[in-house]
C-alpha cells in the first residue's frame, strides 16, 4: 500500500536518464522522466521487493519522477518547494491521493483524516476545540502516569520489545486522555484487538495485495480485520448510547473527545452518526497511537547508542525536573528532549510519504500531471537529502538548537518543507500539538528512570503506511 519509489534493482529499470515516455520536442509540458518497469506490472515488483530502495534510486531521475505500479501512475516529488506548492500555496488544486483514499475507505471512510470537501471542513472545525494548548496541558498528568505504570512494569535487566511496549503505552495514553474510557476486561480487549488488527492490516500490505488479487477474494488478515471492526462498531454504539444517556440525565459532565463526539451538534443541529463516531475513534486509534509509538521507539533506540546525547538529556532532566516527574509547565524548558524527538522524526518519519492527486490537469516542476496520477510526496527522502541537511544520515539533535541552546524557530539555510513529519497546509496533522507534548513528556519520564542497552543493533525499516522498524529489542537498566 503506502509503497514509495526506491531502488530500481535488476534489469527491469532503464538508465537513469531515460524518460518514462518519449515525446516529440514541443513547448508543451511533458510527462516526468522515470523508470519504465516491465510490461503490465510497471515497477510494482521493485516497489514490493524493496520500496525504500526503489524510492531512493528513483531520485536519480530528478525531483519529479514518474513511474507505474499497482495499476496506477505515480509521480514522486523530492523538492521541498514543490511539496509546499502541493500542500499549501496550491492546496485547493489537489485532493487526497489514491493510496490514502483506499486506506481510508478500508479503515475509516468517515474519519477526519480521510474525508474531503464540506464533510472534512465541518469535521475539522468540530475537532479544533479538543486540541487547544489548554486542553492538551490538561492531558499531561495522564500521559505521565500511564508512562510511569509502563516503566514500573519493567524489571532491571529485562529485555523488552520496545516497539510493542510503546504501542501499548500510546494506546493507554490515548484511551485515557481523549476518550476517558474506563474499560472492563471485555471492552479493553475489543479496543486492543481492533488496534492490533489495524497493525496486521498495514503490515500485510493488504491494499497493495488488492491490486493483484480478484476483488472477491478476502485474505485471512482482511477477515480478521472485518471481525475486529464489527466488534469495535458494536462497542462504539454502546459507548455513544451511554454518553448520550448520561448527558441527557445530567449525571455526568464529561469533556473528553468521545463525549464531545456523542453529544455535540453541528451548526445545523445535526449530530455525528454512529458510523462517523466509530470512524473518528478508529482514525485516532491509528494516527494517534501508531505514529507516536514509532517516534518514541526510534528516539529511544537512537539515544541508547549516543552517550553524549544521553548525558545532555540527563543534565537537562536534572535541571528542569530535579527529583520529581515532568509536568506541563516543563515542556518549554525540555529543549534537548524535544530536539531528540524532532531529530528522530527527521531520520525516521513515522509517515514516510504523503499522497495527493490533482483535480484537473496541471503542471508541477514543469511536468504535466493528470488527475489520474497520484503524487507521492517523499517525506523520508527529503528528510535525508544532503542538499538540505549536513551529514543527513547522522543522529544530531543539536541541529534543532540555536547558538543559545534554545529550540530554533526556523532555518534560513533550508526550505520550510525540508522537514514535514506532520504534513502541512490545511490538512496538517490535527493532533500535532498533542503528539509533540506526548513525545516530550513520555521521553522525559522514561529517561529519568531507565537507560536502555541495544539488543537489536541495527534496524531495517519497512515502508508501508508507516515506517515500521519491526521488533526492537532493548535491555532495561533501572536508574
Amino acid at each position: 500500500m503506502s509503497q514509495p519509489p526506491r531502488s530500481a534493482t535488476g534489469s527491469e529499470e532503464p538508465a537513469a536518464d531515460e524518460p518514462l515516455d518519449e515525446e516529440a520536442s514541443t513547448n508543451e509540458p511533458r510527462h516526468p522522466p522515470g523508470p519504465r518497469g516491465i510490461p503490465v506490472f510497471g515497477s510494482t515488483l521493485s516497489v514490493v521487493r524493496d520500496p525504500l530502495s526503489f524510492a531512493e534510486s528513483a531520485r536519480a531521475y530528478g525531483d519529479v519522477v514518474g513511474y507505474r505500479a499497482f495499476g496506477r501512475e505515480f509521480v514522486a516529488v523530492f523538492d521541498p518547494e514543490l511539496v509546499e506548492s502541493v500542500l499549501v500555496s496550491r492546496s485547493d488544486e489537489f485532493g487526497k491521493g489514491g493510496f490514502e483514499a483506499d486506506f481510508g475507505e478500508a479503515v475509516a471512510p468517515d474519519g477526519v483524516a480521510f474525508t474531503s470537501g464540506d464533510q472534512w471542513a465541518r469535521q475539522r472545525r468540530f475537532f479544533q476545540g479538543s486540541f487547544t494548548p489548554a486542553r492538551i496541558d490538561a492531558y499531561t498528568n495522564e500521559m505521565v502516569s500511564e508512562t510511569l505504570a509502563t516503566v514500573e512494569s519493567w524489571g532491571d535487566g529485562d529485555v523488552i520489545d520496545l516497539r510493542e511496549a510503546t504501542s501499548t503505552l500510546t494506546l493507554d495514553v490515548l484511551t485515557q486522555t481523549l476518550f476517558d474510557l474506563e474499560f472492563d476486561g471485555e471492552r479493553a480487549e475489543t479496543v486492543s484487538r481492533a488496534a492490533r488488527t489495524m497493525n496486521d492490516f498495514v503490515e500485510a500490505d493488504v491494499l497493495a495485495l488488492r491490486s493483484l488479487l480478484p476483488s472477491a477474494i478476502r485474505t485471512p488478515t482482511e477477515r480478521r480485520f472485518d471481525r475486529a471492526m464489527d466488534a469495535l462498531t458494536d462497542l462504539v454504539d454502546e459507548l455513544v448510547a451511554e454518553r448520550r444517556r448520561d448527558a441527557g440525565s445530567g449525571t455526568t459532565d464529561r469533556d473528553d473527545l468521545l463525549s464531545i463526539l456523542a453529544t455535540a451538534e453541528y451548526p445545523d443541529g445535526s449530530r455525528m452518526t454512529a458510523d462517523e463516531i466509530r470512524d473518528q475513534l478508529v482514525t485516532f486509534l491509528f494516527a494517534g497511537r501508531e505514529t507516536t509509538a514509532l517516534a518514541l521507539t526510534y528516539a529511544l533506540w537512537l539515544v541508547a547508542d549516543d552517550s553524549a546525547v544521553r548525558t545532555r538529556l540527563d543534565d537537562e532532566l536534572d535541571a528542569v525536573c530535579g527529583s520529581r516527574d515532568p509536568r506541563a509547565a516543563d515542556r518549554s524548558a525540555l529543549v534537548v528532549t524535544e530536539a531528540v524527538a524532532r531529530e528522530a522524526m527527521r531520520l525516521y518519519p513515522p509517515v514516510a510519504d504523503l499522497y495527493r492527486e490533482p483535480y484537473e490537469p496541471t503542471t508541477l516542476g514543469g511536468y504535466r500531471v493528470t488527475p489520474e496520477t497520484t503524487l507521492q510526496l517523499f517525506v523520508y527522502g527529503i528528510h535525508r537529502d544532503e542538499r538540505w541537511w549536513d551529514d543527513p544520515d547522522a543522529f544530531r539533535p543539536d541541529r534543532w538548537l540555536d547558538a543559545d541552546g534554545q529550540l530554533a524557530t526556523s532555518a534560513d539555510d533550508r526550505p520550510e518543507y525540508a522537514y514535514f513529519p506532520f504534513g502541512g497546509g490545511p490538512r496538517h496533522c490535527l493532533g500535532m500539538r498533542f503528539a509533540m507534548a506526548e513525545l516530550v513528556l513520555v521521553l522525559a519520564t522514561i529517561l529519568r528512570r531507565v537507560e536502555f542497552e541495544r539488543v537489536t543493533e541495527s534496524i531495517d525499516p519497512t515502508f508501508r503506511v508507516t515506517l515500521d522498524p519491526g521488533e526492537v529489542r532493548m535491555r532495561v537498566r533501572k536508574r
